[in-house]
């Protein structure tokens, strides 16, 4: 071969991600799942799965009901959560995800006035018009809408926009709506992040929950959490709940709400008007 020839490039080289086997099979799995979710959404196959976040006083009372974004394919099946959202997070469909999510919550909020619901969604959906207008569409047309949603936004994704985040939450707190910050504890917690987005709801991660009635280790942890929650005047909820003996251990150090199986799963056909509904105060720990 000639030295002024270019050396002819196998289709490894030109594409790198194919080089290994397996990161070719991770990444065509990823995009047969986003194709998935892409379809989903433009053929409205989604539901919202509603999951009750209790009383740890007493269970018998629902403070709100947390929404679960469903989407479908072609056999009906669930498409899991966990195989799309970190590939969609940062993209536009992330976004059409959240606006699907949201517009199914108020409709919710709409047609059962008595429940309050959360929603989760991006920070980077703040910034998206039109998820954005649908919820000021929402406002307008039910004024007291706002006092019974609550916007859930996980702490990674909130330090990543809290120059976006802040004036949005200041303008909606306006029309009554809460905020939470999910996933609370999970990473590098921001004093500055608690301090200026001043969110009234802290739900500890659920992977620190598992096994917390038994496990020193997850103590330690899990007490400066609910410590920290509280000296900022968050309201403690606790995710993934799932046996007595963690019920009881977080209700005896003062967590407030407490989610998940051993209370209910979500499901998307809920009897709203079955349940008992309270509303926690969201002035900080519970007594």
């Amino acid at each position: 071969m000639s030295f002024l020839q270019e050396p002819k490039l196998s289709k490894y080289d030109r594409d790198p991600a194919l080089a290994s086997p397996l990161a070719a099979a991770v990444t065509t799995e990823d995009r047969e799942t986003i194709a998935q979710v892409a379809a989903a959404l433009k053929d409205r196959r989604m539901r919202l799965a509603f999951q009750p976040v209790v009383y740890a006083a007493d269970p018998s009372i629902i403070g709100f009901f947390e929404g679960f974004i469903r989407l479908l394919n072609l056999r009906d099946q669930v498409i899991p959560a966990r195989d799309f959202m970190g590939a969609v997070e940062q993209t536009e469909l992330g976004r059409e995800i959240d606006c699907a999510a949201l517009r199914m919550g108020l409709m919710a909020l709409q047609r059962n006035p008595q429940i309050r619901v959360s929603i989760n969604l991006s920070a980077r959906s703040v910034g998206y018009q039109p998820w954005i207008g649908i919820l000021r569409k929402a406002l307008r047309d039910h004024p007291r809408l706002g006092q019974n949603l609550i916007l859930e936004i996980n702490e990674a994704s909130a330090l990543q926009v809290p120059d976006v985040l802040a004036p949005f939450m200041a303008d909606m707190r306006g029309h009554g709506i809460v905020f939470a910050l999910d996933d609370f504890a999970a990473g590098m917690t921001s004093l500055r992040l608690l301090r200026d987005l001043r969110f009234e709801i802290a739900k500890i991660d659920g992977d620190l929950v598992k096994h917390v009635d038994t496990s020193g280790e997850a103590q330690v942890v899990v007490r400066a959490a609910i410590a920290l929650a509280q000296e900022v005047g968050m309201y403690v909820t606790a995710e993934a709940v799932e046996t007595e003996g963690e019920a009881n251990w977080l209700r005896a150090e003062g967590v407030g709400c407490l989610q998940g199986y051993l209370f209910g799963p979500p499901t998307v056909t809920p009897d709203f008007r079955a349940f008992r509904h309270g509303r926690p105060s969201l002035s900080g720990a519970a007594g």
